[in-house]
């Protein structure tokens, strides 16, 4: 699956939403360990990082030949500053028509429109894959998350209140939440 698109953000500079490709894996590795140090509200720690930089690439590539599953990249200026992607539920009859999604964007650059970019980019990027819907879990905490989901379209459809546990021992509700694609 191939996506590549301009969007103009809120400060009037341009952002490139595409495809991450394995030429991309140092960035994606630095963006990723980046924004999962900014916020708590990402499922993973920096240091849980499974993937290395050879790693990343292998997963770019795969990426790069799936007709169903995509990873993008939100590129400023010839940075990466964040990434989004769909992978499908799994290769079961009765779970192959729904896919999930993450977002994350550096923080330097939160508010700006970049999330909503990398969310219509998914959403188009799962429609044209033929998925009859889209999920995601949220911290419940995560107001301007949800808010930019709702308009989107995507619906509450259950909670955990154990959803996420925190390194200080607490705990952080989640939210899950799916849009109806077909």
């Amino acid at each position: 699956m191939k996506y590549r698109k301009q969007v103009l953000l809120k400060n009037n500079k341009t952002c490139l939403i595409r495809q991450a490709g394995a030429e991309d894996a140092a960035e994606m590795v630095r963006s990723f360990n980046l924004t999962h140090g900014e916020t708590d509200f990402l499922l993973s720690y920096p240091d849980e990082n499974s993937y290395n930089e050879c790693e990343e690439r292998t997963f770019l590539m795969t990426k790069e030949q799936s007709a169903d599953e995509i990873e993008l990249c939100a590129v400023i200026d010839g940075k990466i500053i964040g990434s989004s992607g769909i992978e499908k539920v799994g290769e079961k009859y009765k779970v192959k028509h729904r896919a999930v999604l993450g977002i994350s964007v550096e923080k330097a650059y939160w508010n700006l429109g970049i999330g909503k970019a990398l969310m219509d980019a998914c959403i188009h990027c799962a429609r044209k894959a033929g998925y009859a819907q889209l999920e995601l879990e949220v911290v419940s905490d995560n107001k301007v998350a949800i808010a930019l989901y709702e308009i989107e379209g995507f619906r509450k459809f259950g909670r955990n209140p154990l959803g996420f546990r925190c390194r200080n021992g607490l705990y952080q509700e989640t939210i899950l939440m799916r849009l109806q694609l077909s």
